[in-house]
C-alpha cells in the first residue's frame, strides 16, 4: 500500500486529521526492522544528525507533525505521530531515549555503537565529520494507525 493509500483509509476512519498533512519516510538502515518495531510499539524515538538537517535544506521536525512509516519498499507500515523533539551533544543522548529507540539490547551502550557507525557513515557522505559532541535530534513518536 502506497502512504496516501494508508493515509486516505486513516482519514476515512477519522476524519479529524482530514486537513493534517504528512511526511513519508523509511529509516536509513534496516527499515523493514525498525518499521516493525515502530509498527508494534516498541520502537518509539528515532536519532538523526541535526547538521545534516541544513546540509540537506530540510527543516527540524515538529512535535504534533505526522509521518507515515515506509518499508524498504516504499509501501505504508504504519503512522506515526511525533510527542517530543530536542536537540542534544549525541555524547548526552540518554539512557532512556537509548531504551526507547527499541533496538538490540536497548542500552545506551548498544545504542552508541550502531549510532556511532550510521552517524560516521551519513556525515562522511556529506563531506562532514561526525564528532562525539555533535548535535543530534531526538525525536520521539507514538503509533496512531
Amino acid at each position: 500500500m502506497q502512504a496516501s493509500e494508508l493515509w486516505d483509509q486513516f482519514v476515512t476512519e477519522h476524519p479529524e486529521y482530514k486537513n493534517k498533512s504528512y511526511e513519508a519516510w523509511n529509516y536509513g538502515v534496516d527499515p523493514d526492522e525498525l518499521a516493525h518495531l515502530t509498527k508494534d510499539g516498541t520502537k518509539t524515538a528515532t536519532t538523526s544528525g541535526h547538521e545534516l538537517y541544513a546540509l540537506e535544506g530540510e527543516e527540524l521536525p515538529k512535535e504534533n507533525e505526522y509521518s507515515v512509516i515506509l518499508d524498504s519498499n516504499n509501501q505504508a507500515v504504519c503512522i506515526t505521530k511525533t510527542t517530543r523533539v530536542y536537540v542534544v551533544p549525541f555524547n548526552e543522548v540518554t539512557a532512556d531515549h537509548a531504551f526507547k529507540e527499541g533496538e538490540g539490547d536497548r542500552t545506551l551502550a548498544y545504542w552508541k555503537k550502531v549510532h556511532t557507525d550510521f552517524f560516521v557513515n551519513e556525515y562522511k557522505q556529506s563531506n562532514t565529520i561526525f564528532k562525539e559532541d555533535s548535535l543530534v535530534v531526538c525525536e520521539e513518536f507514538e503509533v496512531i494507525y
